[in-house]
């Protein structure tokens, strides 16, 4: 029985990285309509940015904080100076975002070199606490917490704010939103960046479990892909369920089945696109 409880709160605390990797990838799929391919290199660049901070003596979460900024800035960058110029054409949006994922990888490498890096949890949160029998790293909780606290936090300024009325209009009809004055550009703008800040912030906080190594960004993007598929383009909700489904998925299936965890990760994504190809909590067009 402590087996398995352990192994639902690594499963857990994997969902919460995979959250924050996703809610900004679901947002900017569903107003720019195409799957931002770069999302995994944002997150493995606010790992590294956090070696780095913390190489020189920043404390973990202010190293946390100007990683997430920076990373959000990059994202800026991206969707003003570059997407923003393909708008319309989804192919070459596409195929730039995959671009800037070889950029991001490959200068990481020259920056940071090809040997994995790990950040240690911080303070009090590097200890262990009793679970069932067995010991369990405090840092865990304290990440399925924050994952918790940031969709909550999402929650509210997508449900209880102007700024979060627009973005839902936008989400929802791009064409109607833009004809009764709500600012879609600067909507997309604000939510890559966004995006792009959480991603950072998860990859620093997913340091002391994942590390920060070369091909991080292509293992943890198809993670968010299925997540995107499984819980719905643009939903919040969707993602937060999703990124804990799928965590508990892959912690599991590489316990009890490691020649098949992406068999057993990828055929609920098969059914649901199957059943209801706009996602578990994905609106269902007309």
């Amino acid at each position: 029985m402590s087996i398995w409880l352990l192994q639902v709160l690594n499963g857990l605390s994997f969902g919460g990285l995979l959250f924050l990797e996703a809610a900004g990838f679901s947002l900017i799929f569903g107003l720019l309509r195409i799957p931002n391919l770069s999302h995994g290199g944002l997150f493995m660049l606010g790992a590294y940015l956090g070696v780095t901070f913390l190489a020189n003596g920043l404390n973990f979460w202010i190293a946390a904080l100007c990683s997430a900024i920076i990373v959000a800035a990059v994202g800026g960058i991206i969707e003003r100076g570059l997407l923003r110029r393909i708008s319309g054409n989804e192919n070459a949006q596409v195929l730039a975002t995959i671009g800037v994922a070889f950029i991001i990888a490959d200068a990481s490498i020259g920056v940071w070199g090809g040997d994995p890096y790990t950040i240690r949890a911080p303070g009090v949160f590097a200890q262990s606490i009793v679970v069932g029998g067995l010991t369990f790293p405090l840092y865990r909780l304290l990440v399925i917490g924050i994952s918790i606290a940031i969709a909550a936090a999402l929650w509210l300024a997508i449900d209880r704010t102007r700024i979060g009325a627009m973005l839902r209009a936008g989400v929802d009809d791009p064409e109607m939103a833009r004809g009764i004055g709500v600012p879609v550009f600067g909507l997309f703008t604000l939510v890559f960046a966004v995006g792009a800040g959480l991603a950072g912030l998860g990859g620093v906080l997913g340091g002391p479990i994942l590390s920060a190594y070369p091909g991080l960004d292509m293992d943890i993007l198809p993670l968010a892909l299925i997540v995107v598929i499984l819980g719905g383009v643009g939903s919040l909700i969707g993602a937060f369920v999703g990124s804990f489904v799928v965590g508990l998925l892959a912690i599991f299936s590489q316990a009890m089945l490691p020649d098949l965890a992406y068999v057993v990760l990828f055929v609920p994504m098969v059914i649901v696109l199957a059943v209801r190809p706009s996602g578990l909590f994905g609106r269902v067009s007309a």
